[in-house]
Order: C-alpha cells, then sequence, then structure tokens
C-alpha cells in the first residue's frame, strides 16, 4: 500500500511558477507509476501529467504540454510537477495518484493524495 502527502501549493500570479512535491510512504512506491491529476470547481477530475516507474516515460496533458514537468526521485519517495507560465485557467485541486501501471485514465492509479491548492491569479 502507498499512502501520498501533497504539497506546495499556494497563490500565484500569472505567468508565475510553483513546484508541487508528493511525498509517499509504502514499499511499492518505486515500482508505482505516477501521475498528478487536478480538478477545477464544478468541472470533473482531469488527467495532466505521469511518469514511468523509473522515470523513463512521462506523458502531458496537451493543456500543459511545454510549461509543466513532472519528475520523480525514488530515492526520497518523492514525485514532482514543476509548473511554469501558470494561466488562471490553471487553477484547481492537484492531486498525485500512483497505480501499478502508466497511463492517463484515473482508474490506472490506486492510491491517492488528499489534493492541494493551487490558484493562478489574472
Amino acid at each position: 500500500q502507498v499512502q501520498l502527502v501533497e504539497s506546495g501549493g499556494g497563490l500565484v500570479q500569472a505567468g508565475g511558477s510553483l513546484r508541487l512535491s508528493c511525498t509517499a510512504s509504502g514499499r511499492t512506491f518505486a515500482w508505482s507509476s505516477l501521475g498528478w491529476f487536478r480538478q477545477a470547481p464544478g468541472k470533473e477530475r482531469e488527467f495532466v501529467a505521469t511518469i514511468s516507474s523509473r522515470g523513463g516515460s512521462t506523458y502531458y496533458a496537451d493543456s500543459v504540454k511545454g510549461r509543466f514537468t513532472i519528475s520523480r526521485d525514488n530515492a526520497k519517495n518523492t514525485v514532482y510537477l514543476q509548473m511554469n507560465s501558470l494561466k488562471p485557467v490553471d487553477t484547481a485541486v492537484y492531486y498525485c495518484a500512483a497505480g501499478p501501471t502508466l497511463g492517463t485514465n484515473s482508474g490506472n492509479y490506486a492510491y491517492w493524495g488528499q489534493g492541494t491548492q493551487v490558484t493562478v491569479s489574472s
């Protein structure tokens, strides 16, 4: 089992940057694919980015490609989401998730963090 705790959210002006972190406990972390999802008020949860167990493969939603970077440090049991050139439409609660396979569908992930709020002001 994997427990996930996100941090790093906050309020930032448009064009600014934030780095989210998600620290995991549980011996299966290094073998899990990790993803970031987000949910804005009144909208469904959507895929943001995902990274394979050893970091060799990454995928991004078109809306964040070129602005966001996902990375992981298995020695620290942590996955990161570097977010640059933030826009007001990026405002959402961001969740990290862990699962056995790489994928963009939330159903691929068995474990979820509690979420961290990101607010981008115009």
